[in-house]
């Protein structure tokens, strides 16, 4: 049988690839045949995520936040790549903070790099992706958009801005071949997390206690869902937010 799950002769972009989740997805989707071209704002970061992914990952330096530079990311990479098959909007910031202490400064920053960014880098992307008829765009979501969590509030919001995003888009663009999804990761290992969590013991047991399996995520768990989603596998799959999670969204 055909393998529906090759990512033979694609080519991905993946904002935020040169650590953590985005870093493993790239990994997993060049192990699985895609090129892939990787972003963010340091230079020296994705020089080093690149020397060790090896043969077939690029990467170009770009900030998301800038979306007015958006446009010409994209419109280079086509001229030197010929396609965009896979988007993957990964690249988020976060704030830990009580909501009284959250600025208007604080609140806009959080929505513009995971909700402004995202939406315009998918519709400039998704202008390529609808004229060729084929495309698969994917989002990473969060927990916080499924349930309540405490001092992420600007956080929380964008995510459950990206997952109304993902179900516009899906309903729009669906029908002419562009299948847009999210991942929802829960507790996922990563060195930021893994800094944040140890500082705050009481909210790491929390987490803990609610994940059914019993232990927290690694980055490669999401990128292998990523990879599913990007895929013939998942033909027939848009509109949805998948969690990644060991259960913790349905614990209790």
């Amino acid at each position: 049988m055909e393998n529906k799950f090759s990512l033979q002769g694609k080519v991905a972009l993946i904002t935020g690839g040169g650590t953590g989740i985005g870093f493993d997805i790239a990994k997993c989707m060049l192990a699985s045949g895609a090129q892939v071209i990787i972003t963010g704002r340091r230079e020296i970061v994705l020089q080093e995520a690149v020397n060790f992914l090896g043969e077939g990952a690029f990467y170009r330096v770009h900030d998301v936040a800038n979306v007015k530079a958006s446009p010409e990311l994209v419109s280079e990479i086509i001229q030197s790549f010929g396609q965009i098959d896979i988007l993957v909007n990964n690249a988020g910031i976060n704030m830990k903070r009580p909501a009284l202490e959250v600025s208007n400064d604080d609140f806009a920053q959080i929505i513009q790099v995971n909700l402004n960014a995202v939406f315009v880098l998918s519709r400039e992307v998704g202008k390529h992706m609808l004229a060729r008829k084929s495309g698969s765009i994917i989002m990473i979501s969060s927990m916080a958009a499924y349930y309540g969590i405490d001092r992420v509030a600007a956080y929380a919001s964008s995510k459950s801005g990206v997952y109304g995003l993902v179900r516009v888009l899906a309903s729009e663009w669906s029908s002419q071949g562009v299948r847009v999804n999210a991942i929802a990761p829960g507790f996922i290992e990563t060195a930021m997390s893994k800094t944040a969590m140890n500082a705050d013991p009481d909210r790491k047991h929390k987490a803990m206690d609610r994940t059914p399996m019993g232990y927290f995520g690694k980055p490669e768990d999401v990128a292998w869902a990523a990879v599913f989603l990007a895929s013939d596998a998942a033909g027939y799959i848009t509109g949805v937010s998948i969690p990644v999670d060991g259960g913790n969204s349905i614990g209790f």
